[in-house]
């Protein structure tokens, strides 16, 4: 067992999970979406990119790439969320909160594709 392919599998895993507990509820729905949940969803998936520095095969620079979507995508999500609260004022109508869910789940989709490449990999190195 390799300790360094553990954390990082743990490190996307673990980013998935907590996008996906974001992400799930009813869309418009400001209750339903915790923001320390998408705080720590962007944490996580920053850390999973910054692990994902070192592989230099050309499925390690796809899960970079995936993970950089991610990160992009949940950033813009946080920004709309800091933005209509702070900034304007007007707080998390169901419009805004459609777009910082649609923004994640877009992040989701991009954690979807890296489990699969690292799941191809890992089936890839067993034989």
């Amino acid at each position: 067992m390799n300790l360094e392919k553990v954390i990082f599998a743990f490190f996307i895993v673990f980013a998935a999970t907590l996008n996906f507990g974001f992400f799930i509820g009813e869309i418009d729905r400001p209750e339903l979406h915790n923001i320390y949940e998408l705080f720590a969803a962007i944490v996580v998936n920053i850390i999973a990119t910054v692990l994902k520095f070192g592989d230099r095969t050309q499925l390690g620079a796809v899960l970079l790439s995936t993970s950089l979507v991610a990160d992009i995508q949940l950033i813009a999500a946080a920004v709309v969320w800091a933005v209509v609260v702070h900034v304007t004022g007007t707080g998390m109508t169901p419009e805004h909160t459609s777009s910082v869910v649609s923004l994640s789940g877009g992040a989701l989709l991009a954690n979807i594709v890296s489990l699969v490449i690292l799941i191809v990999e890992t089936v890839m190195m067993r034989r």
